[in-house]
């Protein structure tokens, strides 16, 4: 994968300082063998912001920047990152109905852009997803979503279970889309504030997501066929839930 220089930070030094910056990193790759008071920092740093790291061979690192790295290279990211609770909070104050979408170890940058776009046009208003097993929301995932991942909050949070246990304290109903499922989408109210849970097309939801669930649902398809793209069968739900919220 090629990364334009511009979107990296190599260096001990200049890493501390970006993670010093709210909403400036979006992934620490760190020397699995890196020691010292500042990697000890830049960790600190990353777990407190919940930026993600992850620990390669130096090899890695060399490929990715001619500057001196000294074991480590950060990402800069392209969105701004949003505090789940505030959100909720940010809605509850505006009047308006929480309709989120939470992403399940989605690896395909340009079905995360189309979702986001999908979303925007819904009228949802945040997409949760977490620190681990998600593509990277860099300038390819801002440039698929045609710019709608910089108009709609995004939650990154360090566990989904977690992010599930927030959202059902604030009231807000939990649906887990998958396709074996025995209850329809036209079955689900979506005029309550909610969020929906969409699965990795090969995986689908993770069954721990599934279990705390306020329900599981299927889209009714009428041709005999394995699963919809995930960034289309979104799309349907979405607008299911905008459709149902307009004759409300």
């Amino acid at each position: 994968m090629f990364i334009k220089k511009k979107h990296i930070i190599a260096g001990r030094h200049p890493v501390i300082e970006a993670l010093q910056q709210p909403n400036t990193v979006d992934k620490v790759l760190l020397f699995k063998n890196a020691s010292g008071d500042q990697v000890l920092q830049i960790k600190d740093l990353a777990k407190l912001h919940q930026i993600p790291v992850q620990y390669v061979p130096i090899e890695k690192l060399n490929q990715l920047t001619n500057v001196q790295h000294q074991g480590v290279v950060a990402f800069k990211a392209a969105v701004q990152y949003s505090d789940l609770q505030q959100v909720i909070d940010w809605l509850n104050e505006n009047g308006q109905v929480p309709l989120l979408l939470i992403l399940d170890g989605i690896t395909d940058v340009r079905n995360i852009g189309a979702i986001a776009r999908s979303a925007v046009c819904c009228g949802a208003q945040a997409i949760i997803i977490p620190d681990k097993g998600v593509a990277a929301l860099g300038e390819d995932a801002v440039k698929s979503s045609a710019g709608a991942l910089e108009q709609i909050h995004i939650c990154r949070v360090n566990s989904l279970m977690k992010a599930v246990d927030t959202l059902h304290l604030n009231g807000i109903s939990v649906y887990a889309s998958e396709m074996t499922a025995s209850r329809s989408l036209f079955q689900l109210e979506l005029t309550a504030p909610c969020a929906i849970v969409m699965g990795a097309e090969d995986k689908g939801v993770f069954s721990g997501m599934q279990k705390i669930s306020d329900a599981v649902f299927k889209i009714p398809m009428a041709g005999k066929f394995e699963s919809l793209n995930v960034s289309v069968a979104a799309g349907m739900i979405l607008y299911e839930a905008m459709k149902q919220r307009m004759q409300a």
